[in-house]
């Protein structure tokens, strides 16, 4: 009887602790009640859905050859796909969701399929445009020369902006045509062959002066030298351009193959001609020369003077094939000339047939006195830049600006610049060709 009396005693306090709890869960205000229930879903979303995970290896990309092919084409030819949509396919290729596997695997194959079945024409569509590149260069080329009678042929590359060209760099087109009225000059650009360029050269070409603004095609340019290797091994990554600009090393290289293959005239654009360059032949001219046993230092290739096929042309191109270095400046340009003569061990240079000329025929001022060519003359110097101008129109052919340095100067009124730019224009008139 008293174990059953303690039974029924048990029984009636779970009762009364039920109604306890319902009475108090009934009385709390409503938003305890919700955080009451929150917490008991948190708890049964762990219970239900969490993982033990092991640890294990870092997992590394398993996509194919293939599928890196196609993402980079689609990276390089369709600006609408975004990196995050790029980056889910790495992801679920490389990591392989167990759901998401097949139909992910599934739909790479198919853009396989696709990307194959596109590149099958592509090698011929490149080969295609390829070959209307070269004709278009070629062509346009011989055109010029077969039509007009080009008593001088000029070479000129610009490798900068078409904003970038000035009025200086325009007046070096003016002296040009001033004292060969019957020359001809290929100005190889990128940005100056288009309706922009056409207009920049208007004035040269509505007194009928012979200019084209021409794409370079490299390929064919430098085919059939050792340029071509050389140029296949930058296309390839194999070779690395180095910290210079590409484009000037690619300008020093230009400017020897179309000499090789054309014959001609080379200048920078910021020379001043002073007097027709028609009878010189073979010629490279020296910057400095050494005070003590007067012969030239170093050579500067700031103007190339060469007929087609020259050897000396030849090693210039194997020496920058051979010694190319993309992180020294002027190693390619004026120290490449410097060393191949220098090696050459002649004094007179009959033997290859050319000529050093000296300073005074290009390089009349060193870069280091510049300044002094464009300051007005005063008291003190007036003699010294009457003497000055007298031995230039003497003995010098052109002179070179050493744009670095003098860009940004002001050629002031009366200064040995404007003295020679006022007897080297053609359109007289312009004074911003004068002043600036």
């Amino acid at each position: 009887m008293m174990e059953q009396s303690r039974r029924t005693e048990q029984v009636l306090l779970v009762q009364r602790l039920k109604r306890l709890i319902v009475s108090f869960v009934f009385c709390l205000p409503m938003s305890l009640l919700g955080l009451l229930l929150m917490l008991l879903l948190i708890y049964n979303s762990f219970s239900v859905f969490s993982l033990h995970l092991v640890p294990n290896q870092p997992i590394q990309s398993t996509l194919s050859p293939t599928h890196l092919q196609i993402l980079h084409h689609q990276t390089s030819t369709s600006s609408s796909v975004s990196d995050s949509s790029l980056l889910l396919v790495v992801k679920e290729t490389s990591l392989g969701f167990i759901q998401k596997q097949n139909v992910s695997s599934t739909r790479i194959e198919k853009k396989t399929r696709r990307f194959k079945r596109s590149t099958e024409l592509t090698p011929a569509i490149t080969q295609r445009l390829q070959v209307k590149s070269r004709q278009r260069f070629q062509t346009r080329v011989k055109s010029l020369l077969s039509k007009s009678s080009c008593e001088s042929l000029f070479f000129m590359t610009w490798i900068s902006s078409i904003e970038s060209f000035g009025d200086r760099e325009r007046f070096t087109i003016e002296s040009l045509f001033k004292f060969h009225p019957n020359g001809c000059l290929i100005l190889v650009s990128n940005s100056f062959d288009c309706d922009r360029g056409t207009l920049i050269l208007k004035p040269f070409t509505d007194k009928g002066l012979k200019v084209l603004p021409i794409k370079p095609d490299f390929a064919y340019i430098f085919k059939d030298t050792s340029a071509e290797k050389w140029f296949e091994r930058l296309k390839k990554g194999t070779l690395s351009p180095g910290v210079i600009p590409l484009e000037q090393n690619l300008s020093n290289l230009l400017r020897l193959v179309l000499l090789y293959k054309y014959g001609g005239i080379y200048l920078d654009t910021d020379v001043i001609i002073l007097k027709s360059l028609s009878n010189l032949h073979n010629v490279i001219g020296a910057q400095t020369v050494d005070p003590v046993t007067k012969k030239w230092s170093r050579l500067n290739n700031a103007v190339l003077i060469f007929d087609k096929n020259h050897p000396l042309l030849k090693r210039f191109i194997d020496e920058f094939s051979r010694t190319f270095n993309g992180n020294k400046w002027g190693h390619n340009g004026p120290y490449l000339v410097s060393r191949v003569i220098t090696r050459i061990k002649i004094s007179s240079s009959s033997d290859l047939g050319f000529s050093v000329l000296p300073p005074s025929a290009f390089y009349p001022v060193d870069w280091t006195r510049i300044k002094g060519f464009y300051r007005a003359p005063t008291n003190e110097s007036d003699a010294w830049l009457r003497k000055r101008l007298t031995h230039l129109r003497k003995n010098t052919f052109a002179v070179h600006l050493w744009n670095r340095e003098s860009k940004k100067l002001r050629i002031e009124e009366g200064s040995i610049i404007h003295q020679l730019m006022s007897h080297s224009c053609i359109f007289c008139n312009s004074s911003s060709l004068h002043l600036s």
